[in-house]
């Protein structure tokens, strides 16, 4: 009888006739060795990610990141006078009106109040050859000023440049009826007596004063709390190493009223003397300008209210001015009443003036007025 044949395992295999069992390994030897690879490469890949991970440092995010740097300080902001181009302590100074005050020079009227705490100051001939002066003040506030005396056309002129009050009493009748037009801050004593008073140590008419608490309240009644202008083209001093012009003499009438000035090369000014004496404010002390300018202009004398002097203060002429220790001469140029003063070199450069209180000039060319230096 034959045996139904069975059915062999998947795993079994007939070899010589005889039943033997598969090696299964054998069998699936590719199969293992891909297996076996790929273990070793999982292993090892994990191996190393764990290496990884454990010897890196934590991921700091902060640590790649630029820290911003700090805003800078800003600049501090400098304000300078427009009037003396000064430096002064807010832009609030830098508006405030200026006030233009008319201070006799006549022997009886020295020493004056108020001169050397001022920062521009106009000279030129009244009448008879005696000098007066139109003195601008903006951040000084002196609290004597004076002998206070009449306007002339002239000082009307360069004023209107300055967008300033005018204090004087009275006038010539060209200059009352100029600055009464409607078209200047006019603060006449005539009008306004309660900012003025009359000096007992002194007689009439040499005995006028104010002061900068009077000036105030009355700039600040009429509304004229600021000014708008254009001043001098101004620059930082720099003081010559070796100075060309230490000793100043100005001729501009007579022996009275010229005046000399001596370089300080320690402070950097001029001191001023007029007359022959050193030309002191009665509170201050010795005035010493930083700049010191000699305008050289014709003057004529012409009826108006009886015979008065006439300058010529607008259109152009020579010039020398004193800084530093030095001595440049120059043109002058002013084209119109509210035209501020400019000045130029021999090539039509523009001159600075160095900050300071500036000393202005004018002397009559046509008439032997001049100056010369040492």
């Amino acid at each position: 009888m034959f045996k139904k044949k069975q059915k062999l395992p998947p795993r079994v295999i007939i070899e010589d006739g005889q039943l033997k069992k598969e090696n299964w390994f054998k069998r699936h030897k590719k199969l293992v060795v891909i297996l076996s690879v790929v273990g070793l490469l999982v292993v090892a890949g994990g191996t190393a990610a764990g290496l990884y991970f454990f010897t890196q440092k934590p991921d700091d995010t902060t640590a790649n990141v630029v820290e911003p740097k700090p805003e800078p300080e800003p600049e501090p902001v400098i304000y300078y006078s427009p009037l003396t181009g000064s430096e002064v302590a807010d832009e609030a100074v830098t508006t405030q009106a200026v006030t233009g005050m008319m201070i006799e020079n006549s022997p009886d009227a020295r020493p004056q109040s108020g001169l050397k705490d001022s920062g521009v100051v106009f000279e030129a001939i009244a009448e008879g050859g005696i000098t007066r002066f139109l003195v601008l003040y903006q951040e000084q506030k002196p609290q004597l000023i004076g002998p206070v005396r009449s306007v002339r056309m002239y000082y009307v002129d360069w004023i209107a440049a300055f967008n300033a009050s005018v204090g004087h009493i009275g006038g010539s009748a060209a200059a009352l009826a100029e600055v009464r037009n409607g078209n200047y801050r006019d603060i006449d004593q005539f009008f306004n007596a309660g900012a003025y008073w009359r000096a007992t140590d002194r007689y009439a008419p040499h005995n006028v004063y104010t002061s900068f608490e009077n000036i105030d309240a009355l700039n600040a009644q009429k509304g004229y709390t600021t000014s708008e202008f254009t001043g001098f083209l101004r620059k930082d001093s720099t003081p010559a190493e070796v100075p060309t012009a230490t000793s100043i003499d100005v001729t501009i009438s007579s022996a009275l009223y010229n005046s000399h000035y001596d370089y300080i090369a320690e402070t950097n000014t001029y001191n001023r003397s007029q007359g022959g004496a050193p030309h002191l404010d009665r509170e201050a002390g010795q005035i010493s300008p930083r700049v010191v300018i000699v305008l050289k202009v014709q003057e004529t004398t012409v009826l108006e209210d009886g015979y008065r002097e006439s300058i010529n203060v607008i259109g152009s002429g020579g010039a020398v001015i004193f800084q530093d220790g030095t001595v440049q001469e120059v043109t002058w140029s002013k084209p119109s009443k509210t035209d501020q003063i400019t000045f130029t070199d021999a090539e039509g450069n523009p001159v600075a003036l160095a900050r300071g209180q500036t000393w202005v000039t004018a002397v009559p060319e046509n008439k032997g007025g001049g100056v010369t230096w040492l």
